[in-house]
C-alpha cells in the first residue's frame, strides 16, 4: 500500500514497455524467463507494496452528523430553541427541537448512502493468478504479484497486473471495460515502434481486462496504483461535485439566514428603544425567527426528489443520490459514451459488397429477401471459418469473438448456412492469427469435395486471391475496384472483413498447420458496425428541442464515431476532436473546440475527465453517460453521472448518480423531463414558503413599530409553518408537470432557486398578506377584542391566505383555472384537511389553550375566506399581464450545434 499511496502523490516517470524487445523487458524488469525466486518476490513486495488499489477512507459518522448542523438556518433555529428553553417556554422549544432532529436525520441518512462510491473497483481484481516462481508454475494471491513476475494467462482469466507479453498464442483480450470498444484485441509479444500510444499497445495486457481466447505469457511491469486501472482509480478518488440544487439551496439558506438575523436584531433593538421589556422582545425575536425561516424546506426538497425518484424508476432510471433528480432537469449538455449507450454494443453485419454491387442488410425484411448467389457465398464463408458457438437454448445468440458471432448470426438469418452446417466438425482449422491477419478452415461437402474458406483483412485476402467471383463466373481480379470498395465502406465507419475460398485438389495434402492461403477466389467484403440503438436518433432530436446539446465522447476510432454521429442526426460538420489533438490544446482552446464539435474520439479516461471539467468550468450542467471502467472518472466528476445497468461495470454504476436499467439513451430524455418537473415542484414549494414567510416577517416587524402586543406567539407560528402550510408545501412536491417541459430551454444557471418572476410575485403577495394580517389584528384590538381573540382572528386570516396562496403556486405562468383540480389530489386533500385541523384546534379547549387561541364565529370565518382569496386574484391578474406582454415572443432559441 505504500507504493499505492506514493503512486497517487508523485508518480515516477513511466517506461514505454511496449517499445522494448523481450530481452530488454527482462533486463529493465530485473527478471528472467523462469521467473523470480520466492525471496526476490518477498523483497519486492516489501519495497513496492501490495498489488491492490488505494481507496479514500469514508468520513466518520460523527463528522457526517456534524455537517447537518452547518446551515445558517439550522444555527438560527438552534439559537431560538436555546432562548425558548431559557425562558421555559417548553412547547415552543420542543417543537423547534423536533424540526431540527428530523432535518438532521434526513440529511445524515442520505449522505451516508453516498459513501459507497467507487468501492466496486476492488471487484476488478482477481483474487488468484498463475505466475512462475522458482522456475515452476505457482498459484498466488493477486495482491502478491510484483514487478518482474512472469504471469501466465489463459482463456477465461482476468489479467492481474499490467503485463508486457513476451509470448502469445491466438491471445484475444476483452478491453471494453477500459476502452469502451466492442472488439476483442489481438495480443502479441513483439516490440512496437516508438510513438505508439500506450493504450493501443498490442503487446501489453492491462490489469482488470479479460482473456477471451488463447494463451499468453509476460512480465508484470506495473502493479497496484501504477497500472492503467490504478490510474483510473486515482482519478475517481476525488470529492463528489456539488449539484446545482445544492448550490442554490446553500445560497438561499445563507441569504435567508442573513436577512432573518438582521431583521431579528433590528426588531429586537427597535423594540427595546420603543420601551418594550426585555422578556417580551426576546419572545418577539424568537417568534420572528420561527416565522421567517422555512423549517420545512429540507423536508420539501427530500419529498419532491423522492417522488421524482419513484417516477423515474417507472421509466427505468434508478436514482442513487436524491439531488440527481433535479440535476437532470438542469442539464444542458449530455456527454454520452458511444458503445452500449448510443449503440447496441453488438457487432452487426450491415453491408455486403460483391462485384455485382453493395447490399444493405439493415431494415425491416432485409434478412428474408433473396440476395443472390454472390452475397450468399460471402455470408457462407464468413460463417464457416468461424469459432462462434450458439448459446444453449437460443436460436440467434452466439458466444465467442464479436466478429465471428456477427458473421454467424447474419449468415443463419439470411439462410446462407444452417446451424447443422456450422456445427459439423471441420477437416482443418486455423484460428485468426495477428501475424497472418486471417483465419481459414477446410470443410468437406456431401460429395467429398474439400473447400478452403478464408476470411481476414482485405489486404491479406486480396493478396492471396487470383480471381474474383462474378455472376458469370470467376474472372481476373480488379484490385483497384476492391480497394475502392474497401475505402468506401471504411469511410462509412464500418469494419471491413474480406472473404475468399478455393476448391482443394483431390491429391492436395493438409498438414497439421495450414499454410498461408494462396490461389483464392475473392468472394467479397462484409462491413460490420455496432449499430445505433432504436429510438436514439429521435431522443437526440428531442434533446435538441429541449435545448440540450448531446456530445459523443468515445475511445473508438474517429471515422467510426463520426459515422454513427451522422446516422443519429448529430452535428457532423466539424471533424471529431481526438485525444492527440487535445494534447496540443490548453484548456481555453479546448473549450472553444468543444463548442464547435459534437464528437470526441480516441480519448483516454484522462481526456474524458478533462472534457467534462472544461464543459463544467464554462458554466454548463453536464450529464455524462457510460458503462466501462474508462468512464468512471468522468461519471464521478460530472454534474451527474449516468451508468448502464445491464451492460455497465460495477465501477461505472458505483461512480454514477443514475443507473439506467434498460441501458437506453432514450430513457435519459424521459429522466430529463422528470427532473424538470421535480425542480419545478421544488421551485413552487419554495415560492410558497418564502412568500408566506415574508408575510410573517413583515407583519411581526410592523407590529413592533405599531406598538401592539406580540402579534403571534412562537408556538402559533410553528403551528402555521408545520401543521398548515407545512403540510401544503409538501403536497406541492407532488405537482405533476405542465406538459411543455421538453419545449422549454434549460433553466438559466444565473437564476437562483426562484426566478425573477417568482421573487417579484413573492414580494407583492407577501406584503399584501402582511398588511391585511396586521390590519386585522389592530382592528380587532380597537374593537375591544381580548388579546387571544384578536390573535385567533389574525392567525386564521393568515391560514386562509396560505390556503389560497398554495393553489396560486401550482403554476408559474399558467392560470390556476387551466389546471385540473384533481391533478394533485394530495394538495387538495391536505389543504382542506389543514383548514379542518385548524378549525378543530381553535374549537377544542385543550388545543386552544396550548396554542393561545379561541373559537371564531361563522361570520368571522367567512370574512377570513373573503379576504384570503384576494391573494389568488392578485396572482392571477399578474400572470395575465405577463402573458399579454409576452404574447408575441418567439419560441426559445435552441442551443447552437456549432
Amino acid at each position: 500500500m505504500e507504493r499505492a499511496r506514493a503512486g497517487n502523490a508523485t508518480p515516477e516517470p513511466r517506461l514505454e514497455w511496449h517499445t522494448f524487445d523481450p530481452t530488454a523487458v527482462f533486463k529493465q524488469a530485473q527478471s528472467r524467463p523462469e521467473g523470480l525466486t520466492s525471496e526476490e518476490a518477498r523483497t519486492r513486495l516489501a519495497a513496492v507494496g501490495a498489488n491492490e488499489l488505494a481507496f479514500s477512507p469514508a468520513a466518520p459518522w460523527w463528522r457526517v452528523l456534524a455537517r447537518q448542523f452547518a446551515s445558517p438556518i439550522v444555527g438560527i433555529l438552534a439559537l431560538a430553541a436555546v432562548v425558548t428553553l431559557l425562558q421555559q417556554h417548553w412547547v415552543d422549544a420542543i417543537a423547534i427541537l423536533l424540526i431540527l432532529t428530523l432535518n438532521a436525520a434526513l440529511g445524515f441518512t442520505q449522505e451516508r448512502k453516498a459513501e459507497k462510491d467507487v468501492r466496486a473497483l476492488q471487484s476488478m481484481t482477481t483474487p488468484r493468478c498463475r505466475v512462475l516462481r522458482d522456475g515452476s508454475e505457482t498459484v498466488i494471491d493477486t495482491r502478491d504479484v510484483v514487478p518482474g513476475d512472469i504471469v501466465l494467462l489463459e482463456s477465461g482469466e482476468r489479467v492481474p497486473a499490467d503485463v508486457r507479453l513476451v509470448a502469445a498464442n491466438a491471445l484475444q483480450v476483452d478491453e471494453s471495460m477500459l476502452t469502451g470498444e466492442s472488439f476483442t484485441v489481438a495480443k502479441h509479444g513483439e516490440s512496437l515502434p516508438e510513438g505508439t500510444p500506450a493504450q493501443e499497445a498490442g503487446n501489453i495486457a492491462f490489469a482488470g481486462t479479460f482473456v477471451s481466447t488463447g494463451r499468453g505469457r509476460g512480465v508484470a511491469v506495473e502493479t497496484g496504483a501504477r497500472t492503467a486501472l490504478g490510474r483510473i482509480n486515482a482519478l475517481v478518488q476525488r470529492p463528489s461535485t456539488v449539484t446545482p440544487l445544492q448550490q442554490l439551496t446553500h445560497t438561499l439558506e445563507r441569504r435567508i439566514g442573513l436577512i432573518v438575523l438582521a431583521g431579528v436584531v433590528f426588531v429586537f433593538i427597535a423594540g427595546l428603544v420603543l420601551g418594550n421589556d426585555l422578556a417580551t422582545m426576546f419572545r418577539t425575536a424568537v417568534g420572528l425567527a420561527v416565522a421567517t425561516i422555512p423549517e420545512s424546506l429540507p423536508i420539501v426538497l427530500t419529498v419532491a426528489m423522492s417522488f421524482g425518484v419513484s417516477r423515474m424508476a417507472r421509466r427505468n432510471a434508478i436514482i442513487r443520490t436524491l439531488p440527481a433528480v433535479e440535476t437532470l432537469g438542469s442539464t444542458n449538455v449530455i456527454g454520452s459514451d458511444k458503445t452500449g449507450t448510443l449503440t447496441e454494443n453488438r457487432l452487426t453485419v450491415e453491408r455486403v459488397w460483391t462485384v455485382a454491387g453493395e447490399v444493405d442488410l439493415t431494415g425491416p425484411g432485409a434478412h428474408e429477401r433473396q440476395h443472390g448467389a454472390l452475397v450468399t457465398e460471402v455470408l457462407r464463408i464468413g460463417a464457416l471459418t468461424n469459432e462462434a458457438t450458439l448459446l444453449s437454448g437460443s436460436e440467434d445468440e452466439y458466444t465467442g469473438d464479436a466478429v465471428d458471432a456477427a458473421m454467424a448470426r447474419i449468415a443463419v438469418r439470411c439462410a446462407a448456412v444452417t446451424h447443422e452446417e456450422r456445427s459439423r466438425e471441420a477437416l482443418a482449422h486455423q484460428p485468426y492469427e495477428p501475424e497472418l491477419r486471417c483465419s481459414q478452415t477446410v470443410h468437406v461437402d456431401a460429395e467429398g469435395r474439400r473447400t478452403l474458406y478464408v476470411k481476414g483483412s482485405p489486404e491479406t485476402v486480396l493478396e492471396a486471391s487470383v480471381a474474383i467471383a462474378t455472376p458469370d463466373g470467376n474472372v481476373p481480379i480488379d484490385r483497384e475496384l476492391v480497394h475502392a470498395a474497401n475505402e468506401q465502406l471504411g469511410r462509412e465507419g464500418l469494419r471491413v472483413i474480406a472473404t475468399g475460398s478455393r476448391m482443394l485438389d483431390a491429391d492436395e495434402e493438409i498438414g497439421d498447420a495450414l499454410a498461408a492461403p494462396a490461389g483464392l477466389i475473392f468472394a467479397g467484403l462484409e462491413g460490420l458496425t455496432d449499430p445505433p440503438r432504436e429510438g436514439v436518433a429521435e431522443a437526440i432530436e428531442a434533446c435538441r428541442r429541449a435545448g440540450l446539446k448531446v456530445m459523443m465522447i468515445t475511445g473508438d476510432h474517429p471515422v467510426t464515431a463520426m459515422a454513427i454521429a451522422e446516422r443519429l442526426g448529430m452535428d457532423s460538420r466539424k471533424a471529431a476532436l481526438t485525444g492527440a489533438e487535445m494534447a496540443t490544446l490548453d484548456d481555453d482552446l479546448l473549450t472553444a473546440r468543444l463548442r464547435q464539435t459534437s464528437v470526441a474520439a480516441r480519448v483516454s479516461p484522462q481526456d474524458k475527465l478533462r472534457i467534462v471539467e472544461c464543459l463544467m468550468r464554462e458554466g454548463n450542467v453536464v450529464a455524462v453517460t457510460g458503462d466501462g471502467v474508462n468512464d468512471a472518472p468522468a461519471l464521478k466528476a460530472a454534474s451527474i453521472g449516468v451508468a448502464m445497468g445491464r451492460s455497465g461495470t460495477d465501477v461505472a454504476r458505483e461512480a454514477s448518480d443514475v443507473v439506467l436499467t434498460d441501458d437506453n439513451f432514450v430513457t435519459i430524455v424521459s429522466a430529463v423531463k422528470e427532473g424538470r418537473v421535480t425542480f419545478s415542484a421544488i421551485r413552487k414549494a419554495t415560492y410558497f414558503l418564502l412568500s408566506t414567510g415574508a408575510a410573517a416577517l413583515v407583519a411581526v416587524a410592523l407590529s413592533v413599530f405599531a406598538g401592539t402586543p406580540l402579534l403571534f406567539l412562537p408556538v402559533q407560528l410553528l403551528w402555521v409553518n408545520v401543521v398548515t402550510n407545512g403540510v401544503q408545501d409538501i403536497a406541492l412536491a407532488y405537482e405533476p408537470g405542465e406538459g411543455d417541459e421538453l419545449n422549454r430551454p434549460p433553466r438559466d444557471q444565473r437564476e437562483g432557486l426562484l426566478s425573477r418572476t417568482l421573487w417579484f410575485r413573492a414580494g407583492i403577495t407577501g406584503l399584501w398578506m402582511a398588511l391585511w394580517v396586521l390590519l386585522t389584528f389592530i382592528v380587532a384590538l380597537r374593537l375591544d377584542y381580548d388579546l387571544d381573540h384578536a390573535r385567533s382572528l389574525a392567525l386564521t386570516m393568515f391560514v386562509m391566505f396560505n390556503f389560497f396562496q398554495v393553489f396560486s403556486s401550482r403554476a408559474e405562468y399558467k392560470s390556476v383555472l387551466q389546471l385540473k383540480l384533481l391533478n394533485n389530489k394530495p394538495l387538495l386533500f391536505t389543504s382542506l384537511g389543514a383548514l379542518g385541523v385548524h378549525w378543530a384546534a381553535t374549537a377544542w379547549p385543550v388545543s386552544a389553550g396550548i396554542l393561545g387561541v379561541t373559537a371564531l364565529s361563522g361570520i368571522e370565518w367567512l370574512a377570513c375566506v373573503a379576504v384570503g382569496s384576494s391573494v389568488l386574484v392578485i396572482v392571477e391578474a399578474e400572470k395575465a399581464v405577463r402573458r399579454f406582454a409576452h404574447r408575441r415572443d418567439a419560441p426559445h432559441p435552441r442551443l447552437r450545434d456549432s
